[in-house]
């Protein structure tokens, strides 16, 4: 106040300035606040008075929306087939035990997400034929959980994952369950699953940007939309904490779409986000601008490329190369009106042992009923990239069965779920993959080892693991020392030339201790063949480089320089250019700790080189099917 007495007494025109000042800030202000950025929420929900909502039930399916899908069914052979598999499941569940209470570990997860699946098939079962022994026995298994002391919150994606299921049974079945039933159900989407979630001890996900903050987000809001009248301050604080916290994680797909903890992880974090999504957009059309990420609506392009001709994904981290059906894929279908994102998808569906794993499988005909599936195009582009906390490029000759694919990765090991992978690739050729991966174990057999298997820094148990560090992944070594946990690699740049597809990743802060520059070319040129091009300046140590690349291929060293793998009668050449000394060789992929998975049927393949210090040079592998 004395500054502005000061101001007004000894000049008028300061005044003046100073109020103009003051109104042009009130502008902006208001202009920002009218103007939200593409990432941010509109509205909230009111915090005290309760909301109309379309009456029960009211998630994913609402009432009478059951007549397009049976249009759908008529119509198109491929949607029959999957509502097919849907009841003969629902059939095979009625032989079943009901699910119990039986940790694994301190997992409670698996019956959580088998009572998940069950819900979502028997209510499916349900409302499409109204057969009572799906309703009777959808109502055994959810009163069964809910007589179960609690849903395990110390591993809070157990609850997430059980709300969820009670929730959605709650709902679909609200018209014909007894009020007895609905009273013990809502009692426990209430205590068992809500209520928990206020515990701090349980909320760690609510600042985290992985999977967890998806998955556990989703099941709480399901449990608050379904009970929502009669505990609207309760479901409204759950909703409004969902819709603030989730953008958390929908962003880490900025900018491309590219999703740091891969392939399978995709598959449980991206569908439970979508499954949110869509539960809030159908409770509030319009209301909310929760699609606002650029990145996440992208990331149905990250998956498509994701996998290779031989069905096979990409399975960096903590991942299985299995592909699969993705029903969040035609959530992206839909909402993107692009089928040619259903390419794979279209694929699977014709895999009727596979489609009865899928917990979801519903939602594929939910979200996909009206697409035509069985006429899909293949996409016209063969690069894709995506940067991020974890950048990719995946490449291909053509989208044909027998194409060459190509996919590398950047990053970092220090993201969820990581490995020292970074600079690692699989390769595809002739139906076979020739570069892979291996899968990840399952983490309670060494959780009861006592392995420190979540703990990221450089001198963790997790790394001893042989599938988690450099030495078993398609990647570069020296001196057999770790990757640098806390480093990271951008991929430089990328090219579509029709040629020359490529992208060059530089590693140097990966290998800091013994390089100065190390830079990774990955290419398919001509679409005939795949160069992988590693260009190494020592720092003024010398190093013994170590060039791997894991296989289920039989090897067979012809020289110091060129292998030959043999793999289902098919053939592939190994030929390296580079430093004198190079040595051709093979490691075994034993572990050497007893708890650890064995591997068998594969094998290391590579070089390794001694190099003298400041050395600079180039080395040049080439992988060449024969046709």
């Amino acid at each position: 106040m004395i500054l502005v007495k000061s101001m007004y007494f000894n000049s008028a025109f300061k005044m003046k300035t100073l109020i103009l000042f003051f109104l042009s800030l009130m502008f902006l202000l208001l202009t920002c606040r009218s103007k939200p950025s593409e990432n941010t929420i509109t509205e909230s929900v009111e915090s005290k008075v309760p909301i109309e909502l379309p009456a029960h039930p009211r998630l994913l399916l609402l009432a009478n929306q059951e007549q397009a899908i049976k249009q759908a069914i008529e119509s198109n052979a491929a949607w029959k087939s999957v509502h097919e598999i849907i009841l003969k499941q629902c059939d095979r569940i009625l032989e079943k035990p009901i699910v119990e209470f039986k940790l694994s570990g301190k997992r409670l997860l698996d019956k959580s997400a088998e009572c998940r699946k069950r819900i979502f098939y028997l209510g499916y079962a349900w409302r499409m034929t109204h057969e009572i022994k799906y309703l009777d026995r959808a109502e055994k298994e959810l009163l069964a959980v809910c007589a179960f002391a609690d849903w395990n919150p110390s591993h809070f994606l157990d609850v997430a994952e059980m709300t969820m299921a009670v929730a959605l049974g709650y709902d679909w079945f609200f018209n014909n369950l007894s009020k007895t039933s609905l009273n013990i159900l809502k009692e426990s989407i209430l205590k068992k699953g809500l209520q928990p979630s206020f515990d701090k001890e349980n909320t760690w996900w609510l600042k985290s940007d992985g999977n967890w903050n998806q998955v556990c987000n989703a099941g709480l809001t399901f449990g608050a939309l379904a009970i929502y009248e009669d505990e609207p301050e309760l479901a409204n604080k759950i909703i409004n904490q969902a819709i603030e916290t989730i953008p958390q994680t929908m962003n880490v797909y900025n900018p491309d779409g590219a999703y740091p903890e891969g392939y399978a992880y995709w598959g449980y974090g991206t569908t439970f986000n979508v499954l949110f999504l869509d539960a809030i957009e159908k409770a509030w059309p319009s209301k909310f601008n929760l699609n606002g990420s650029s990145g996440f609506l992208k990331t149905g392009g990250y998956l498509l490329n994701m996998v290779g001709p031989t069905g096979l994904s990409f399975n960096y981290s903590d991942g299985n190369p299995t592909g699969r059906l993705n029903p969040a894929m035609f959530w992206f279908a839909q909402k993107l009106k692009d089928n040619s994102l259903l390419f794979t998808e279209a694929t699977y569906l014709k895999d009727k042992k596979e489609l009865s794993s899928i917990k979801e499988l519903p939602t594929v005909l939910i979200w996909g009923a009206g697409m035509d599936v069985e006429n899909i195009q293949a996409p016209k582009t063969r690069l894709w990239y995506g940067d991020g906390k974890n950048p990719v490029a995946m490449m291909r000759s053509s989208w044909q069965p027998d194409g060459i694919y190509l996919a590398i990765k950047g990053g970092s090991a220090s993201n969820d779920h990581a490995h020292m992978d970074v600079g690692s690739f699989v390769m595809d050729a002739l139906g076979e993959r020739w570069a892979m991966d291996f899968r990840s174990q399952e983490y309670g057999s060494l959780e009861k080892q006592g392995v420190d298997l979540w703990n990221l820094k450089q001198n963790s148990e997790r790394w001893n693991l042989f599938r988690n560090n450099n030495l078993a992944h398609n990647t570069l070594s020296f001196n057999n020392q770790f990757q640098w946990v806390d480093e990271f690699a951008r991929i430089l740049k990328h090219t579509q030339d029709s040629s020359n597809l490529k992208a060059v990743v530089d590693l140097t802060r990966i290998y800091k201790s013994n390089v100065k520059k190390l830079l990774r070319e990955a290419a398919i040129v001509n679409n005939l063949y795949v160069v992988i091009r590693d260009e190494v300046e020592l720092n003024d140590e010398s190093s013994t480089l170590r060039w791997t690349m894991a296989t289920a291929s039989v090897v067979k060293i012809l020289n110091d320089s060129t292998a030959e793998l043999n793999q289902n009668g098919k053939q592939l050449t190994m030929k390296v250019n580079g430093a004198k000394g190079i040595k051709m060789k093979t490691w075994s992929t034993l572990p050497k700790n007893s708890y650890e998975d064995p591997n068998p049927g594969t094998t290391l393949v590579g070089y390794e080189v001694n190099l003298p210090a400041n050395y600079k040079g180039v080395f040049t592998t080439k992988l060449m099917p024969r046709r």
